[in-house]
């Protein structure tokens, strides 16, 4: 039965970008084989189950074949199976709407108008509209 390195079979079928980042995940504690934490030298074989911890979630496949020569992307299928389940999915998208104001990548720290406009965003535009000055009308009626 064909083998292959944890570390080389995720890079091979587009996991993570490098075999470095790969390992980097193993010694971490981020990747799991049939629920034991794997080193990047751990063989896997097919019918394996791959756990792959990227924060929020955790994702699942099931090895398919052992390669450890990288494939193009169409080929991937054919290695592996994505076994992970919907509530982890779920997870995923919460997480992406979860009061989170994002900016575009890049842009730096956001400027006093970035943060003015921001809080006039988030400030209910009821606040200002009160007048508190009833008390002092109800006790001037009962005089």
């Amino acid at each position: 039965m064909p083998e292959a390195r944890i570390d080389k079979w995720m890079w091979a079928t587009r996991i993570f970008k490098t075999r470095t980042i790969a390992a980097e995940a193993c010694k971490k504690g981020r990747i799991c084989i049939n629920g034991a934490q794997a080193k990047p030298s751990r063989m896997v074989k097919p019918g394996d189950v791959i756990q792959v911890k990227k924060p929020p979630i955790t994702y699942s496949f099931k090895v398919l074949q052992a390669i450890e020569k990288r494939v193009g992307a169409k080929l991937v299928p054919e290695m592996m199976e994505n076994v992970t389940t919907p509530d982890q999915y779920e997870l995923l998208e919460m997480s992406k709407i979860s009061g989170f104001v994002g900016r575009a990548k890049g842009t730096g720290r956001p400027t006093k108008k970035d943060r003015r406009d921001l809080d006039e965003f988030f400030t209910p535009e009821f606040i200002g509209d009160f007048d508190f000055d009833w008390d002092d009308d109800e006790e001037e009626n009962e005089e």
